[in-house]
């Protein structure tokens, strides 16, 4: 009687993971949504949807079997002709990337950019760090927010 040895192993164990890879793709492609209904979720709220949660709605009916409701909710909150929504359907349906000119389409606004806070002036910050015995960190504060060179900023924060 025969043991087991490392090849048979090996075999073993990439069948395994064969097998495992083959399932997990199978029921990938034709597996059904299992979280919350978006499009239902909005439909008995009343609201209607964001431009960047268009993608969540119509992948969720994708997932329901109602492809022409996708591409019909896609057209109607993004202005999309009928040819780039059913692009833009089909590539949610199989898992691949949206082509880029349709992509360009639907991606949601720019958000606005968000005001740095308020902050001390210059002097307050280098008074802030001569106090702390961080004079040479000063002076690069200096140079790097005026341009000054060494010497002058050093002067700067001596005079300070």
């Amino acid at each position: 009687m025969m043991g087991i040895g490392l090849p048979e192993i090996l075999v073993l164990l990439v069948v395994g993971v064969v097998v495992v890879g083959l399932f997990a793709a199978l029921t990938r492609r034709g597996g059904r949504a299992t979280g919350p209904s978006y499009v239902s979720a909005w439909q008995d709220h009343g609201a209607p949807p964001s431009p960047g949660d268009v993608q969540g709605q119509a992948y969720a009916l994708v997932a329901q079997g109602k492809k022409i409701q996708a591409i019909k909710l896609v057209r109607e909150h993004t202005g999309l002709g009928l040819a780039d929504a059913k692009a833009y359907v089909d590539a949610l349906a199989e898992s691949r990337p949206v082509p880029p000119a349709v992509a360009r389409k639907v991606a949601p606004p720019p958000q606005a950019a968000v005001p740095a806070p308020p902050r001390d002036d210059l002097a307050t910050r280098v008074r802030a760090l001569k106090a702390d015995g961080r004079a040479e960190q000063a002076v690069y504060l200096v140079r790097g927010e005026t341009g000054m060179g060494r010497q002058d900023a050093e002067a700067f924060v001596a005079q300070l």
